[in-house]
């Protein structure tokens, strides 16, 4: 039995935070929660026993400029009760691992998405280049300042006229031997940093990507820490700043934009750890090839874009936690003879348009968990393990795609499942929705991190994909026809069991076993790269004129197979999530949520899999009505597995809940 939190609304700047409510949880919300957390358990568990909704929950109503000061402030706030730092270096002040800092930044998300990105910008792109781009110098001068929030940072890789394409930024690091300085320049207008989070109001240095330029020879993209406002907070000199304004969400994020006059810096201010100007002079660096420079500086900032994908799941969990209670307690029509009015839960549609999206939130929230733990591999490895490192930047490229697109599209559905109320501001969803919103385009557009994906897959993980131009992706590709590789993200003992498992079962049985949606899942990811394959090698054979054209025609179906390898990726993680779970029942719970993730990406391929003969009509019918089956069923457990998404109730704050 669960308690009704009282209504918060969230505290005005500056108003001092009330004591924390304690949750009380079903025993059964309790063990999913649990489950879910998996191995971060105890450091979520702290965010929700100590931060209430006044230290994280954001007044939709308020201006941009109070949205702003609130965020800053809340920031600060949280630093000095020991939140937010994780992730740097024990030796700074750092208390927690890489892994520990992207599990606070999903619980932050579950608050507000503004104040989120906000401590994002400052500590994970302005602190995290530091980390991971400094030297130990670096580390002690600028980090306790970027950590604390005493000295404000931004990340100011992107321009106007440069955004995913980061190779071909046009800002220059210019060396200056006669003064032993870094001349940073922006040639053009088009070559300002644009969308720079910090930079209109709250910056006072950035992390500024440029072309490295020293005795007339381009070494590429490199990062220089830049002073771009004085102790008065005003722009430092030939430094122009724009404030962008008004934007479709994210109020609290004060995003401008940064030009440079031939600004002169500080050799040592450049962040030199693959590469920079020696004593001598000279450029220097342990890495040879430029464009293994420039992929492995890239690949150790992958944090950030593991971020995103689970600070946008998080938004999805506190809208669908939201919907959910709200189902569970509107109700509209009443039963035949003017009996008790029904529950919008238990309409069939209803529960069709929540209960696959909490699947997919769980699913998603376990292969988060593996990719945490994957990001502290690699990390812990200090570049030991390339293959594990390009692995890591593909699956994040991946996840951070997938999470954010569903995220999109079920906070929407969540909106419209509240009717009117759902568009009241005070309801919490618009906020969410609106904040939400751009987590699709930066850190990499999805459409772009997609073909990344598949450019890894088709090189069999062999090597960077990002030494490839598409040409050279084809080329490659043609010597593998017929390999596809397929690794797996839970040992393979057990995914052969319950393959095995399944083919043993009469036919009738097998659609919710599985080992039979395992191999579906395989055989599908299997079966689009090999097609794309064979595409690319008949376009590596077209003459260099049309080569272009051939390449850039395989794009839909280079997105498709890493949307297959994902969804594979995925399912491989629940199931393995699953094995962990102690508690009979609340494994019962997770193996039926499971099913109903399984059943739900089958049918949206439904499609694919009747053209290619891997299920006929009949099972196709079978799957949705399975899927209802399992809504249904299902429904009956909808508090406790929105408890188990493990939004606070209080962090909630909508009206319609109280």
């Amino acid at each position: 039995m669960t308690t009704t939190i009282s209504h918060v609304t969230a505290a005005a700047p500056g108003s001092p935070s009330a004591p924390p409510t304690p949750e009380r949880l079903s025993a059964t919300g309790e063990g999913l929660r649990r489950a879910l957390d998996g191995p971060f358990h105890d450091l979520k568990q702290r965010w929700r026993d100590t931060v209430t909704a006044t230290d994280v929950v954001r007044d939709p109503a308020w201006s941009m400029e109070e949205a702003r000061e609130w965020a800053l402030e809340k920031m600060l706030a949280l630093v000095g009760r020991g939140f937010l730092t994780a992730g740097f270096p024990a030796a700074q002040g750092g208390n927690g691992t890489q892994a520990e800092s992207v599990a606070q930044f999903e619980m932050l998300a579950m608050g507000d998405l503004s104040l989120t990105i906000k401590s994002g910008v400052q500590h994970g792109l302005f602190g995290g280049a530091i980390t991971n781009l400094g030297t130990t110098w670096h580390h002690e001068t600028f980090l306790p300042g970027a950590m604390q929030g005493t000295l404000t940072g931004c990340f100011a890789m992107t321009e106007l006229g440069h955004g995913s394409d980061v190779q071909s930024l046009e800002t220059t690091l210019t060396y200056l031997p006669d003064s032993d300085e870094f001349e940073v320049h922006s040639p053009h207008p088009l070559a300002h940093k644009a969308y720079i989070g910090n930079a209109a109001r709250d910056g006072r240095w950035a992390a500024v990507f440029g072309q490295l330029i020293a005795d007339g020879e381009n070494q590429g993209v490199h990062v220089a820490l830049v002073q771009i406002r004085d102790d008065d907070h005003q722009p430092a000199p030939g430094v122009a700043i724009g404030d962008q304004g008004h934007k479709g969400g994210l109020l609290g994020v004060d995003n401008g934009t940064i030009g440079f006059d031939h600004v002169r810096i500080p050799r040592r201010q450049l962040l030199n750890r693959y590469g920079g100007i020696n004593d001598a002079g000279t450029y220097d660096s342990p890495i040879a090839s430029k464009n293994a420079r420039f992929f492995t500086m890239l690949g150790t900032l992958v944090r950030g874009r593991i971020c995103v994908g689970g600070g946008a799941a998080s938004g999805a969990r506190k809208a669908l936690s939201i919907a959910t209670r709200y189902a569970l307690r509107r109700t509209q029509f009443r039963m035949p003879g003017l009996g008790p009015e029904i529950r919008l839960i238990d309409y069939q549609t209803h529960q069709r348009r929540l209960l696959p999206n909490i699947a997919k939130a769980y699913a998603y929230g376990f292969a988060m968990n593996d990719l945490m733990e994957q990001l502290q591999r690699v990390t812990d490895a200090h570049g030991a393990d390339p293959a594990a490192a390009r692995e890591l930047e593909s699956r994040a490229a991946g996840m951070k795609a997938t999470l954010t697109r569903w995220a999109t599209d079920t906070i929407q559905e969540c909106r419209e499942a509240c009717g009117g109320a759902g568009f009241l501001s005070e309801n919490g969803i618009t906020l969410v929705r609106q904040d939400a919103d751009v987590f699709a385009t930066f850190e990499g557009d999805n459409t772009v991190l997609l073909q990344l994906v598949a450019k890894s897959l088709l090189q069999g993980y062999a090597q960077t994909w990002g030494d490839m131009d598409l040409r050279g992706t084809a080329q490659a590709t043609a010597r593998m026809v017929g390999e596809a590789v397929v690794e797996h993200t839970t040992g393979r003992a057990l995914l052969d069991r319950l393959i095995a498992s399944a083919a043993r079962r009469p036919e009738a049985a097998q659609l919710r076993a599985r080992g039979w949606h395992v191999s579906v899942f395989q055989d599908r990811e299997r079966h689009i790269l090999q097609s794309l394959a064979r595409r690319m090698r008949a376009a590596s054979k077209a003459p260099a004129a049309d080569a272009f054209a051939a390449t850039n025609a395989c794009q839909e179906h280079m997105i498709a197979v890493a949307t297959a390898h994902i969804d594979r990726v995925v399912l491989e993680a629940f199931t393995a999530a699953i094995e962990r779970v102690g508690d009979p029942y609340v494994r019962s719970i997770l193996i039926q949520v499971c099913d109903l993730y399984a059943l739900t990406v089958l049918e949206e391929n439904k499609g694919w899999l009747l053209e290619h003969e891997r299920i006929d009509n009949t099972r196709a019918k079978a799957i949705s009505q399975a899927i209802l089956d399992i809504s249904a069923a299902l429904s009956e457990q909808a508090i406790a597995l929105v408890e188990g998404l493990g939004v606070n109730e209080e962090w909630l704050n909508a009206a319609i809940l109280r």
